[in-house]
């Protein structure tokens, strides 16, 4: 009889290892805690913004090149895994460069949360879960903040062309939060 109530104390206590293994891997996994947790970022771009041509020099000649940034791209956020609002846009700077813009985003913070530049077409509903890295991308760094306004410094010899969408990814889980449809301006 000794024996059986060994093998149950065993039993038992491998079960409670077992169980608590499981939720912690599992609290790792989701980190559900992120859920009510906001993080706001308020960036401002380098430079006021510019979206028209300055005035032409003289009466007939041509206009003067911007000396601000340009919105070159600009689309709006639409929910995939997570309810996701807010606007994005490609804006090149004075000096060349681009950067995309998050403007008052505002989406579910997550475990792993990444800002992506990608060739995928902006699907609506859990079809476009996934899309995202069929494809070609480009990781443009962990997201900063799941509410406000921020700023991502794109590579330099990046082919703007070669990209439609932006997405919100979460790698951990491989889905989408939200993504925009990019549209030259």
């Amino acid at each position: 009889m000794a024996r059986t109530g060994r093998t149950s104390k065993l039993i038992v206590t491998g079960i409670a290892v077992a169980v608590v293994t499981a939720v912690v891997a599992g609290l790792y996994l989701f980190q559900p805690w992120k859920l009510w947790q906001d993080e706001t970022v308020l960036e401002s771009l380098p430079s006021p913004a510019v979206t028209l041509p300055a005035e032409p020099a003289s009466p007939g000649g041509s206009p003067a090149p911007p000396t601000g940034p340009v919105t070159v791209a600009a689309g709006r956020f639409i929910s995939h895994e997570h309810a996701t609002t807010g606007a994005v846009k490609i804006v090149r700077l004075a000096d060349g460069t681009h950067t995309l813009r998050l403007e008052n985003l505002d989406t579910s913070n997550g475990p792993d949360l990444h800002v992506w530049l990608t060739d995928a077409p902006v699907k609506a509903g859990r079809g476009g879960w996934g899309v995202f890295d069929d494809g070609k991308y480009i990781s443009l760094g962990k997201l900063k903040g799941n509410k406000g306004n921020q700023n991502y410094a794109l590579p330099a010899g990046a082919e703007l062309s070669d990209f439609t969408s932006v997405s919100v990814w979460c790698a951990r889980f491989g889905v989408s939060f939200g993504a925009a449809e990019l549209t030259q301006v």
